[in-house]
């Protein structure tokens, strides 16, 4: 809805008395009596279209008051009327205020009543700009995401659990703007249009992809950032999608370099997801495919995959852990295949640690020879109690 209300600020009731006499015919005047309860009227009754302000307040001065008000209320059009005209006092009020208009007392009604008609017609303006291009925007992704589920059913499903599991770490997060990392989650897969569906199931199944396979998957997130760079409002999350298969450390693609900090934590996020919706679509458990991730080293910001731990409640954390076969506990769970040192399978990844399994594996150390470590899944209590 698109307000025509307009707020004079004043420490002088007075002032704010004529305003409303003169131009109550014309205008939706309503005073605030300093930057405060300015402010407190904003939060409480906005939106206003116009915020016309004093400069010298007690307390809280013109330029300080529509500072905030640009904060608060970015679409409110802010302007000031002063009595106080000098240089630095326009200066102060443009660049950290971005006033609409300047205007010194004592100010005409009918020159006061122009800027305030201009200043309405401004906010009408931003206002029918920002419908457009949200109806815009809202159209173009599910254009997208139609196209996607139509071509590549695999991909939108993915992208679909995508969003739902990297909504609720961002938002343990705190990520703001929530609506730009949702859209990103949804179209993270978008580049995979130009991938074949066989390619697909072999990288989300976590199979060994050929050379050709691998270089056309690792172009797919430039390949979703170009789809969507130049849609307006969507830049960012053309941003977010081309790192979301960076990893922590720089390494990953797109290889130029941009690591830690520098990656933007939307990507950051959508990588966690990404990866930890490829484990446990592939078998794994939720405990384990966290355990996976916690031992690729580098690959995610530990921050992101702490919190990812705490919104699925998993409470008892696994690592994994690389034993001889003498150190084996029961229960463990293969993290890899055991084979002998010829490459023979003996026993298979994800099964159970068990005092036949260790017999058997202690007989083929001693008459034939395995791999010399073997890789594990076990609860961080139980593995510290074995030290």
């Amino acid at each position: 809805m698109i307000s025509d209300r307009i707020l004079c600020v004043d420490d002088d009731p007075n002032i704010l008395q004529s305003y409303q006499r003169a131009l109550r015919k014309r205008f939706r005047i309503e005073p605030a009596l300093g930057g405060e309860e300015a402010l407190e009227a904003i939060t409480k009754d906005g939106p206003y279209a116009v915020v016309v302000s004093d400069m010298r307040m007690p307390g809280m001065d013109g330029v300080e008051l529509l500072k905030r008000v640009k904060a608060l209320a970015p679409d409110t059009v802010r302007m000031m009327l002063t009595g106080n005209a000098d240089q630095q006092t326009a200066l102060e009020a443009v660049n950290q205020g971005h006033i609409f208009r300047f205007m010194t007392k004592p100010c005409a009604p009918d020159d006061f009543a122009q800027a305030l008609e201009a200043g309405i017609e401004q906010h009408r303006l931003v206002m029918a700009e920002r419908e457009l291009l949200s109806k815009t925007l809202s159209g173009s992704v599910k254009i997208l995401t139609d196209v996607l589920a139509l071509v590549n059913p695999t991909a939108f499903s993915r992208a679909s659990r995508v969003r739902r599991l990297a909504g609720r770490v961002a938002s343990a997060l705190n990520v703001e703007p929530m609506w730009q990392l949702e859209i990103a989650a949804m179209l993270s897969q978008i580049g995979c249009l130009t991938l074949s569906e066989k390619t697909l199931q072999k990288a989300y199944q976590g199979e060994q992809l050929s050379r050709t396979e691998w270089e056309a998957f690792e172009t797919y997130p430039q390949v979703g950032r170009d789809l969507i760079a130049h849609i307006p409002r969507l830049e960012n999350v053309a941003k977010f999608i081309s790192y979301e298969e960076q990893r922590f450390d720089g390494s990953g693609f797109p290889p130029d370099g941009t690591l830690g900090a520098d990656l933007p934590r939307e990507s950051r996020v959508l990588k966690v997801a990404l990866d930890f919706d490829a484990l446990v679509n592939s078998g794994r458990t939720e405990e384990i495919a966290l355990a996976e991730m916690n031992d690729r080293i580098g690959w995610y910001d530990p921050e992101v995959l702490e919190v990812l731990r705490r919104v699925l409640e998993i409470e008892e954390i696994q690592e994994v852990r690389r034993l001889r076969v003498s150190e084996l506990v029961d229960g463990a769970i293969l993290a890899d295949d055991v084979r002998t040192i010829q490459g023979t399978l003996l026993c298979a990844r994800g099964q159970e640690v068990s005092p036949l399994m260790r017999a058997r594996l202690k007989t083929y150390l001693a008459n034939v020879g395995i791999q010399d470590l073997i890789k594990v899944f076990m609860p961080r209590d139980v593995f510290a109690a074995t030290l």
